[in-house]
């Protein structure tokens, strides 16, 4: 009787060790996955920003105004364009 209260006690004891153990291991698991989230949730936010700043960068308008003001590019015109013509091949020249 006296074996088999201390077989009990330490089955008891090893089962109530393993229950710290897993309960342990659970709060460390739970913890990581709420670290991860959170990066999740950092990283969408950034890839909401950058997609933001995409559009704003490749607007038109903003094209448009950096091209005048910071590389003071104007539209062209007739009177400033230079039109080339192919000089005319001669039948000799031709193979």
């Amino acid at each position: 009787m006296i074996r088999l209260s201390i077989l009990f006690a330490c089955l008891l004891m090893i089962s109530a060790i393993s229950l710290v153990t897993a309960r342990h291991q659970s709060r460390q698991l739970f913890v990581a996955a709420e670290k991860l989230e959170d990066r999740s949730r950092e990283l969408d936010i950034e890839w909401r920003r950058l997609q933001l700043e995409r559009a704003e960068l490749a607007r038109n308008a903003r094209i448009d105004h950096v091209a005048r003001n910071d590389l003071g590019m104007v539209t062209a015109t007739p009177d400033r364009t230079i039109y080339l013509t192919s000089p005319a091949v001669s039948a000799e020249a031709r193979p």
